[in-house]
């Protein structure tokens, strides 16, 4: 078995590798299929997993009422369904439409009713019901599928978490990080089926974890992700598929971290980086809800269920303005709802030792694409500041760059102090050509991102200053209801 591209197909077969042990779909034999079609039929048929299943196979043989009391249908169903890719199930010349693979002469359905090889909803989750020929080729009705791929896609569920009623399917152009996903959700369902029984439970425990947030846990906790980044650069990218394939609320949420976002995130996890980054990440994880007043009831143990620098990334690079300004620089979001964000007491006073520049840095080249030439102006202009300010203990400066909101004012400001400073015999603050490339388009033309170019510089010399400790004289030079960012979520 060989990965196709096809997300269900792609993590049915990575969840059947990891589920007997292996490490790769191409070393799998019939032997292996056999243990996965064996546990399927014994255990679909029965809870906690025929309830796991109404989500994603819904009218099934597994979950109809119907066959409950029937045990002879149901395994003649699960043998339909999970061994007609055996030598002796009989083929027809009609080709697979995921493998090209032949498709069995067999019908799915214990009424022959359906055409043989091919499956509708009930087989294969999204796809249109019986009768239907939207979105299939030639006018016909349903798809045709090969044996082997259609046992890939009856084991596909074990290889997702289940979060939000919804099943959670992650897929790469990594071969290795689909398999590090169905293999992680694989093991934690198979644990969580016996925990249940264990139990006389019907349901299986959800994750705590909000979708986004445990697709992140996830992908940080892989070899491939934790792997030097500098030893292995091939670039790779991550795709989550949040759905549901109920009669009562089908729906389909796709998720996408796209290559540039993963290398960011592969780099900040390596030494030179993993602890300053983590200080950040840490400050954005849900807070416990305050307790209600009058209340008799012991407070319960908190786990968080979000991490919102984890739930932002999703929204880059389109948000990288507000994410740099409220991650890196500190700024508060007084917009958003309830008292569980922590980003609402984001403050650049108190949280002033997390403002890093190499984190920032990192960012614009690996996010945004800037170019090192203009990074490393701003990183100059922010030092000559930075050195300025603490050498002159020039505050008002420092309010300005920090407070100003309009272009013609900040400018201004800039200019007073480097005439100050060059009429004292030094040499000037700025020089044309680095002002012009950080935060004009030309002749006192500002650029459309000046504001963020205001915020980088900030970043900068904010980290200056707190190393040469001007902050300990003039904490209150820092007023944290001056500017706000607005709601990201």
């Amino acid at each position: 078995m060989k990965p196709t591209g096809h997300p269900y197909y792609d993590i049915g077969i990575e969840t059947i590798t990891a589920f007997v042990g292996k490490k790769h779909p191409e070393e799998l034999d019939e032997s292996d299929l056999e243990k996965v079609a064996n546990y399927v039929a014994r255990e679909y048929v029965r809870q906690p997993l025929r309830s796991f299943l109404t989500v994603v196979f819904p009218n099934s043989g597994f979950t109809q009422p119907a066959y409950f009391k029937q045990p002879e249908k149901q395994a003649e169903y699960a043998n339909r369904i999970l061994r007609s890719y055996s030598e002796q199930t009989p083929i027809l010349e009609r080709q697979c439409s995921i493998t090209g693979q032949p498709i069995p002469n067999v019908s799915f359905d214990l009424k022959d009713a359906l055409e043989p090889g091919v499956v509708y909803r009930q087989h294969f989750p999204l796809l249109t019901g019986e009768g239907s020929i939207n979105f299939f080729p030639s006018g016909q009705t349903g798809l045709p599928i090969s044996g082997e791929a259609l046992l890939a896609i009856q084991a596909f569920p074990l290889g997702c978490a289940k979060s939000a009623g919804r099943l959670l399917a992650v897929h790469s152009d990594n071969r290795e990080l689909t398999f590090h996903f169905a293999k992680d959700f694989v093991e934690k369902n198979r644990n969580l089926v016996q925990l249940a029984q264990q139990s006389n439970s019907t349901k299986m425990i959800e994750s705590t974890l909000k979708h986004r947030t445990l697709l992140i846990e996830t992908l940080l906790s892989s070899a491939t992700m934790q792997r030097d980044a500098l030893q292995d650069e091939n670039p790779f990218s991550i795709t989550a598929y949040h759905l549901s394939n109920s009669g009562q609320g089908p729906g389909l949420d796709i998720y996408h971290l796209p290559m540039q976002i993963i290398g960011y995130l592969r780099e900040m996890e390596t030494a030179a980086y993993q602890s300053e980054w983590h200080a950040i990440v840490n400050h954005a994880w849900e807070r416990a809800p305050k307790p209600k007043k009058q209340s008799k009831k012991p407070a319960e143990s908190f786990k968080p269920s979000r991490n919102w620098l984890y739930e932002d990334l999703f929204r880059l690079p389109e948000n990288a303005k507000q994410f740099i300004r409220t991650y890196f620089l500190r700024q508060a979001l007084k917009f958003v709802r309830g008292d569980q964000d922590p980003r609402t007491d984001y403050s650049l006073n108190r949280d002033v030792n997390l403002v890093s520049w190499k984190i920032t840095e990192r960012f614009l080249l690996r996010i945004l694409h800037m170019e090192q030439e203009r990074i490393d102006a701003i990183r100059k202009m922010g030092d000559r500041f930075a050195e300025y300010i603490n050498g002159q203990n020039d505050r008002r400066l420092f309010r300005a760059i920090y407070m100003e909101k309009e272009y013609w004012k900040f400018r201004n400001a800039l200019i007073k102090a480097n005439t100050a400073h060059v009429k004292k015999g030094n040499e000037p603050l700025l020089k044309l050509d680095s002002f012009i490339q950080v935060f004009e388009e030309g002749d006192e033309l500002a650029r459309k991102d000046w504001y963020l170019s205001r915020d980088l510089v900030l970043i900068r010399m904010v980290e200056h200053l707190h190393k040469l400790e001007w902050f300990k004289a003039n904490s209150d030079v820092i007023e944290d209801d001056v500017e706000t960012t607005e709601e990201l979520a």
